[in-house]
């Protein structure tokens, strides 16, 4: 039985981001459609080409989207809002975009659909809607184009579909309320006509993504599985894969399915491979996901081939990646600025398929009694066996620091109520106070200034005045347009995470280890690889300067630890709790420093505190209690009558309300222009409950900027839930990948909506 080596999909955004660049081209009018069709079949063949040089044996098709899988998956099963319907047949990818990003008709903004995280990671997908009289048929032929497209350059081919179950949970009920799973049998038969049409293509192999099994699902959930895997199966072989935790828990409902083999995220937990091997049908391939998709560092793979060793000659074995590589670099091969005893650490995708490979064949080798590969195994893991004698890892005081940390205080001194008043006194706010989340435009001239600092072609002193020179900009407009609250508008940060990882010790950094967020958005991760400490202040002096510049209240923006550390790479050598602890400690010297400089308002983000969340909801609670003791630790410190504000985007928020106001924060801004009712009534038990909130009353990655009275429509539909006391007039996020003239045109119209509700005597 040979053991074959298949990844779960691979980055679609280019080694050079050419997805990106092509996507915003496009979406400008620099180019027409056939040419970014041209560029996205470019990448496609580039990627099968890369996996299969690197040895994978199932090239993965269907990985590839133009803004996000999911998505690509309802235009597949013509599940379109009506909002955003044309009026051309088979207009595809006008149609995607309007989804994705919204689009104005007759100067009325039609919004898109809403956006969320990818289970726990920072990928973002585009949510299913789903309506009572909803009817699916099979609509893009994307796929099928696709799988030809490899078939003719002669590759084994492995399509990948989300799973109809899969798909059902993660999508939304709009309108009148009713039971998703009484879509099923519906959707089912165009799943059925797609599986016909792959047979017809001669593809043995399909695989079905089902990543809710490693939730605790309902029951009715969990049954649906049964007589769903009963229909589909027959007509080519099924993977059925899982991803991002362990599926243990649902093995009784697993092995009755009627499938032909199982992908089990092993990265997970790993602890229990001879159960799975005992419990699984003996004809069923398990296919091992060993190989991490969602960090950089190198695999242990003698480890694994030890693991899985007493699996050789017993079942039908694959090895794969834990997860799609979505989550990952492409090559770590271009990367030249990095020292070569750390490179040594690290594996991006198409080191991974390597990886893959190279198991593949150490463990056939064993099955033909030949263990010469096995040495080889053990020799490519020296460097990362070696890195406990870095002194690039470990710092003593940084240590001490932690094993003290019960000395300081893990709250503030007031509780909320007592400091409402001093901070009101303060500041002196109208209702409705208006503000922004942080970022303003990075124009090309800014990114330009950062690189030309960051190459040594212009000196220190230059670069400073010319930071500043942008902040004093940024100030004049903002003041221009009336905002209560302002921001210095970040010119000097590439990224909220990668700014703040380059001020402390314990990083490192890429020169292209991007990948994708959501459509065009890529983010380049810091990489942890030893203790955090920070040296010296980061921020006070360019947010000090704009403070100098005005009398309104500027607010200091600083990246919260969790978010830090989760939209990193980080170290695997050591709790992530440990890693948490260490960068509150550095965030919490930077709040002392900018209150000392008398900054009054500070707002430490934690988008990535839901991200953090374990999918299983017997596993939070720990992890929630750990997570809100890093964020108080972070601003303890400050006095009562300084005002602290956290911000947080584009994840389901309404089942960890009472955790997020357990982090005592003054001010919570939190994504809600694409969300429904239930989370205003989420946010209505917060505003119960004391807290002030910044609902994002417009999104900020449409194009289309929101008029007055759309906003005033928003206000309005706010203040049913938030006391106007309570109520803070904000963006849903930062503006820095916007355009100038838009930025102006969405603020000034939010800032004149809640001017004009302020005089309002109906005010509620």
């Amino acid at each position: 039985m040979t053991i074959i080596g298949h990844t779960l999909g691979f980055p679609r955004i280019g080694l050079h981001r050419e997805l990106k660049y092509a996507l915003e081209y496009y979406w400008n009018g620099k180019i027409k459609e056939n040419k970014l069709l041209e560029i996205g079949r470019t990448l496609r063949r580039r990627h099968w080409k890369q996996q299969k040089d690197s040895g994978i044996d199932w090239i993965p098709v269907g990985d590839f989207a133009w803004y996000d899988h999911v998505l690509t998956t309802s235009m597949m099963l013509n599940n379109i809002p009506n909002r955003h319907r044309t009026d051309q047949e088979n207009d595809n990818l006008t149609t995607l975009f309007r989804i994705s990003r919204g689009y104005s008709f007759n100067k009325k903004l039609i919004p898109p659909a809403e956006m969320k995280k990818w289970f726990n990671t920072n990928y973002h997908y585009i949510v299913p809607e789903f309506v009572h009289t909803q009817e699916f048929r099979l609509n893009w032929m994307q796929l099928f184009d696709e799988i030809d497209e490899a078939l003719s350059l002669k590759y084994t081919v492995k399509p990948i579909l989300l799973g109809p179950i899969s798909y059902l949970w993660l999508g939304k009920v709009k309108g009148k309320k009713f039971d998703r799973l009484s879509l099923l049998p519906n959707l089912l038969s165009v799943y059925q006509e797609i599986l016909d049409i792959l047979s017809s293509k001669n593809i043995d192999w399909v695989q079905i993504d089902e990543p809710i099994l490693v939730l605790e699902l309902p029951f009715q959930w969990l049954e649906a599985y049964l007589s769903t895997y009963e229909q589909l199966h027959g007509t080519v072989k099924l993977l059925l894969t899982t991803y991002f935790d362990n599926i243990y828990h649902q093995l009784d409902i697993i092995t009755q399915l009627k499938i032909d083999g199982l992908h089990a995220d092993l990265v997970s937990n790993s602890d229990n491979i001879p159960l799975l091997h005992a419990q699984l049908p003996k004809h069923w391939v398990l296919s091992a996901g060993v190989i991490n998709g969602r960090n950089i560092w190198k695999t242990n793979l003698h480890n694994w081939f030890k693991k899985l060793s007493p699996l050789v000659g017993e079942r039908k074995l694959w090895i794969g990646s834990s997860c799609s590589f979505l989550h990952s670099p492409i090559d770590l091969n271009i990367e030249t600025k990095l020292k070569k005893h750390i490179k040594e650490w690290f594996a991006f995708a198409v080191q991974k398929c390597c990886e893959i490979k190279m198991l593949c064949t150490a463990l056939n080798a064993k099955y033909a009694d030949d263990s010469t590969h096995e040495d080889i195994l053990s020799e490519y893991y020296v460097s990362n066996n070696l890195r406990s004698d870095s002194s690039a890892i470990y710092n003593i005081q940084v240590k001490k620091r932690l094993e003290d940390i019960n000395e300081i205080a893990h709250s503030r001194c007031a509780p909320y109520a007592t400091r409402v008043t001093l901070q009101h006194k303060k500041l002196n706010l109208p209702l409705l106070p208006t503000t922004t989340i942080g970022s303003f435009p990075q124009t090309k001239e800014i990114r330009k200034l950062r690189f030309r600092f960051k190459n040594n072609q212009i000196n220190k002193e230059d670069y400073h005045l010319n930071i500043k020179n942008y902040i004093k900009e940024i100030i004049i407009e903002q003041e221009k347009l009336g905002l209560d609250v302002l921001v210095h508008g970040e010119p000097e940060r590439n990224d909220m995470v990668e700014y703040f990882g380059e001020n402390l010790n314990g990083f490192i950094f890429t020169q292209n280890g991007w990948v994708q967020s959501y459509g065009s958005r890529c983010v380049k991760p810091p990489v942890i690889i030893g203790d955090i400490s920070r040296s010296k202040p980061i921020t006070t002096e360019w947010i000090n300067y704009a403070q100098s510049l005005t009398k309104k209240p500027i607010k200091g923006i600083l990246t919260g630890p969790v978010t830090i550390m989760y939209w990193s790479f980080p170290r695997e050598d050591i709790q992530r709790k440990t890693i948490a602890l260490q960068l509150a400690l550095s965030i919490r010297d930077e709040v002392i420093d900018l209150e000392k400089f008398g900054i009054g308002i500070i707002q430490i983000d934690e988008p990535a505190l839901r991200e953090g969340l374990p999918l299983k909801h017997s596993d939070q609670k720990k992890y929630l209690e750990w997570a809100i003791d890093v964020f108080r630790i972070t601003v303890s410190s400050v006095k009562d009558e300084t005002q602290i504000h956290t911000h947080m985007c584009y994840s389901e928020f309404s089942d960890i309300m009472d955790s997020i106001l357990a982090l005592d924060a003054d001010v919570i801004s939190i994504e809600a222009s694409r969300s429904d009712e239930k989370m205003l009534q989420s946010i209505q038990y917060v505003t119960k409950n004391l807290n002030e909130i910044g609902p994002g009353i417009y999104d900020i990655h449409s194009p289309n900027a929101p008029t007055q009275n759309e906003l005033i429509t928003k206000i309005n539909q706010l203040l049913k839930y938030i006391p106007k006391q309570r109520l803070w007039i904000n963006p849903d996020c930062g503006l820095k990948t916007r355009s100038w003239p838009e930025t102006k045109q969405s603020l000034s119209n939010m800032v004149s909506a809640a001017k004009l509700l302020r005089k309002q005597s109906y005010l509620p």
